[in-house]
């Protein structure tokens, strides 16, 4: 007997086999509907964010979620993580994510996603000065370790440490 596949295993798999780009885009706006109809703390809100991770289409719904400070935690992480593997070419675009990333970074209520928006500024950090001197002052920083040490290593991706 075939198990039935997991959440993210399915909608990748329905990604990966529709047939036109608007097919596409109406699955998008499906799991975007989907993901702003749930409980705010619930864990399909993750699985939807790691199903579009190489979606160019569903990067301004990422940099939407990463910008949300009211959003459920782990999502947030999860877009961070998206945008860091998969930073938008569209400069405007880009700089909305780095931004967004960066507002995440200096949210003093979420250790959890200022380590993620951290690590996730890398690709971002040559295209925007701000963006390198926050994760200067974040490596500097004695206040939160884990966000020290995913700044320093952002600052390394980025060729600046």
């Amino acid at each position: 007997m075939t198990p039935e596949p997991a959440p993210d295993d399915a909608t990748r798999a329905t990604h990966a086999t529709l047939a036109s780009p608007a097919d596409q885009l109406t699955h998008l706006a499906r799991l975007v509907e989907e993901f702003r109809a749930l409980p705010a703390d619930s864990d399909r809100k993750r699985e939807i964010i790691a199903g579009l991770d190489d979606n160019t289409a569903a990067q301004p719904f990422l940099v939407s979620v990463v910008a949300d400070a009211g959003e459920y935690d782990l999502a947030r992480t999860e877009a961070a993580t998206v945008l860091r593997l998969w930073p938008p070419t569209d400069p405007d675009l880009r700089h909305r994510a780095g931004r967004a990333l960066l507002a995440a970074l200096n949210d003093p209520e979420e250790d959890l996603v200022r380590q993620y928006a951290a690590m996730a500024l890398g690709p971002y950090a040559s295209d925007d000065p701000a963006v390198t001197e926050a994760l200067i002052a974040a490596g500097g920083s004695a206040e939160d370790p884990l966000v020290q040490a995913c700044a320093r290593s952002a600052l390394e991706e980025a060729g600046l440490a």
